[in-house]
């Protein structure tokens, strides 16, 4: 099958903004120790309360949303924000935010936690509390699903289940797919590791600028190609810092300079994908 993208378009890209900040591990939410994603790399094992890296996990509420949204609003770009659950609990005005500025609510979990060693039935209530939450805070419920890192031999059927349209954990394509491994057809969204901003604080020599070069590169690519989705993940207490988000916004100058782009939600790319097999 040869995917047509609406209005002849060349590409689509697909922006994803990770809202973990709220939901990541912490002595006060009563986890057995601290968040290991420091972007200063400390980590301590043990009951010990990291005040630095929660006020760094702070800001991308605080400062970084606001900046990320007002970036989005400028270029008139539609975004899908893979939220955990809990995170929007704690910031029910990002959650209005979102969806007020027409941005897609899509689920990253109830809480920012690995689900691929629960058991069937605490991973179906997992997948179920989550939706339920996210449809509470931002009066939509996710029709997408992007686990932390890792799936288990479960979560597609139970995903499809439980009426999920897309499934984000893959990596193997620059389109869509269709899986019919289980009783109950889902679709695949691949996403991309790649493009990721997560790099920034895992690779302190990869600069902002090298981020944007590369985002460039693999947008124009694809360009020539005339195929493919572009997906770009970025978190709000990354590239929501100051120079983390002027190349970021350089990125969305390019991509809406160039006709022939659809710039969509990754619901609209699931729905039309949908419409067309």
């Amino acid at each position: 099958m040869t995917l047509r993208w609406p209005n002849d378009a060349r590409i689509a890209v697909s922006l994803v903004v990770n809202v973990e900040e709220g939901s990541e591990r912490s002595l006060i939410r009563g986890d057995s120790g601290m968040e290991a994603v420091d972007e200063l790399g400390m980590f301590f094992k043990g009951p010990i309360r990291n005040y630095a890296n929660e006020s760094n996990y702070l800001y991308g509420i605080t400062t970084g949303a606001p900046r990320i949204l007002r970036l989005l609003a400028l270029h008139n770009c539609p975004a899908t924000f893979t939220v955990c659950a809990q995170s929007l609990e704690h910031a029910p005005d990002l959650a209005r935010a979102i969806t007020a500025a027409g941005h897609e609510p899509c689920s990253h979990g109830y809480r920012w936690q690995f689900q691929y060693k629960m058991e069937e039935a605490a991973e179906r209530d997992f997948i179920r509390r989550a939706a339920d939450s996210i449809e509470s805070t931002t009066g939509r419920r996710p029709a997408g699903w992007l686990s932390r890192y890792l799936q288990s031999g479960n979560t597609r059927r139970l995903l499809a289940e439980e009426g999920f349209l897309y499934h984000m954990d893959d990596f193997s394509a620059e389109e869509p797919f269709w899986d019919h491994s289980g009783p109950k057809p889902i679709i695949v969204l691949p996403y991309q590791l790649d493009t990721n901003d997560m790099k920034l604080w895992s690779d302190p020599a990869y600069t902002p600028r090298a981020w944007l070069d590369y985002l460039i590169d693999s947008f124009d690519q694809l360009y020539e190609e005339g195929a493919g989705m572009l997906s770009v993940g970025i978190h709000l207490r990354i590239t929501g810092r100051p120079g983390r988000a002027k190349n970021f916004a350089k990125f969305l100058q390019h991509i809406t300079s160039r006709p022939q782009t659809w710039i969509a939600t990754r619901l609209e790319i699931a729905q039309h994908f949908a419409a067309q097999s």
